[in-house]
């Protein structure tokens, strides 16, 4: 085991990139700044101070299970049964490591924030791997370029030393505090980036939140299998106090230190910082997607399939999905998570699920959906098989449009090919599965008094889900 380890906080929900980011696919999965998810990005960017094989993901349980299956599969992963905030999940995975006898210095990093001078990162991130080996708390503090209110502010008064002691925090200012702030000089941003050993910064648990260290020592004394593990967490993680790791600990810890970091940092965590951080043509419009604009300023737009015609705006984020259109004014988009507050008092499924979900098999569409009945487009990959399953509610209508479906249905099993079709009546065993060299495209109709993806009864999957 090495001494270094990498701990990514993979469990936020990203509601104010809304409708992009769903419940169910936060912006950590989402491509937004180029070819490679956020998350993908953060671990790319750790090489070659820290190699992929030690790196850990905490996010949650459910994320694991569902769409987010996917992106997660490659990593060694800690899955929390419940969202308790950074604290709990920072000293989950100390405890990780110290049941196993390790006590590696774990660099712990947000999953989902964007680093422009790599280099520089790893400048910082070695200053700070050495100042942990010596038992210290070290946070990353970004360097201001405007009075943001959107983040909280770390005071360290450099004088002279690359490493200065943290004095204060200041959760989110109002603007003329922050202004204050910068005038003032010695306040950074705080990045949500740290590093420091297991030991010490469950000393610093021990300390500051006696509660959750009693938690924590619960389920490392469980420690054995991974099942065993798995039920410690969802016996014990949900008693954890729900805190931030820095209003928590590191607010009363006396050994906390601050590297001042210069390194392109964005947190994405809004359209507008998206905006910020895009390419942009002459007039300060950033556009993706099947999107026409003419006569704008100032504009993002997000588009997929469909055509989005933007003219004469100036100063809007337009995102578009297959169910869903944003439009919000510039400086707004803090407010969209508002939409999701609305959207789940409705109990509506557009901040959930997109209406492509991608599973481990591959991926299906919903195209249609009424009272009694859904009509979804399924495609799995190659050596992709579904799970041996059961609905309570609904039958399923298969026709294959390409590729070739080895289906199980009810103890038998047939092979279809393109234009044939088979019925799957209620409570019959089946399963789907994708033999072939080709990717299998199948059209399902669904019909039953309740056609919602929770009416599934597993018996055997591939996947362990």
């Amino acid at each position: 085991m090495s001494e270094l380890q990498a701990v990514i906080l993979a469990g936020g929900s990203g509601t104010r990139l809304w409708p992009m980011s769903r419940q169910q696919m936060p912006k950590q999965f989402l491509c937004l700044d180029g070819e490679l998810s956020l998350l993908e990005a953060t671990v790319a960017r750790l090489a070659p101070v820290i190699p992929r094989e030690n790196v850990l993901i905490v996010t949650s349980e459910s994320s694991a299970k569902g769409e987010a299956f996917v992106p997660l599969a490659p990593y060694a992963k800690l899955l929390e049964p419940a969202a308790r905030n950074t604290a709990p999940a920072i000293a989950l995975a100390a405890t990780h490591f110290l049941a196993r006898g390790q006590d590696p210095v774990l660099v712990i990093l947000p999953a989902d924030h964007v680093i422009r001078d790599v280099p520089a990162f790893h400048a910082c991130l070695r200053l700070a791997i050495e100042a942990a080996r010596e038992g210290k708390l070290v946070t990353f503090g970004i360097t201001p370029t405007g009075p943001e209110t959107g983040f909280g502010y770390i005071k360290a008064t450099v004088n002279g030393e690359t490493l200065p002691k943290v004095e204060r925090f200041k959760e989110k200012p109002d603007a003329a505090t922050a202004a204050a702030f910068l005038k003032e000089g010695g306040w950074y941003w705080n990045s949500g980036m740290f590093v420091w050993k297991a030991s010490a910064i469950m000393k610093a648990v021990e300390a500051a939140l006696p509660e959750l260290a009693k938690v924590m020592a619960a389920i490392g004394a469980a420690a054995g299998s991974d099942d065993e593990w798995q039920r410690a967490l969802r016996e014990h993680f949900p008693k954890s106090p729900s805190v931030s790791i820095d209003h928590g600990v590191l607010e009363k810890a006396g050994n906390l230190y601050l590297v001042p970091a210069q390194i392109g940092w964005s947190d994405v965590g809004t359209w507008d910082a998206v905006h910020e951080i895009a390419a942009k043509d002459a007039h300060g419009n950033s556009a993706q997607g099947n999107v026409l604009a003419f006569d704008c300023r100032d504009t993002l737009v997000r588009g997929g399939k469909r055509l989005v015609a933007v003219v004469g705006v100036e100063g809007v984020s337009v995102v578009e999905t297959p169910d869903a259109v944003l439009v919000a004014g510039r400086g707004a988009s803090q407010d969209v998570k508002k939409i999701v507050e609305a959207l789940a008092s409705r109990a509506a499924q557009e901040h959930i699920v997109h209406t492509t979900v991608q599973r481990p098999w591959g991926a299906y569409t919903v195209l249609e959906e009424g009272p009694g009945f859904k009509i979804k487009r399924i495609e799995v990959n190659p050596g992709g098989r579904l799970s041996l399953q059961s609905h309570e509610r609904r039958s399923e209508h298969w026709v294959v449009v390409s590729g070739e479906a080895t289906v199980t249905n009810d103890g038998g099993t047939a092979t279809l090919g393109r234009n044939q079709s088979t019925y799957v009546p209620i409570g019959a065993r089946h399963r789907l599965e994708n033999r072939g060299a080709e990717p299998l495209h199948i059209i399902e109709v669904q019909v039953g008094d309740y056609v919602g993806e929770d009416d599934i009864r597993r018996y055997d999957d591939h996947y362990g889900r």
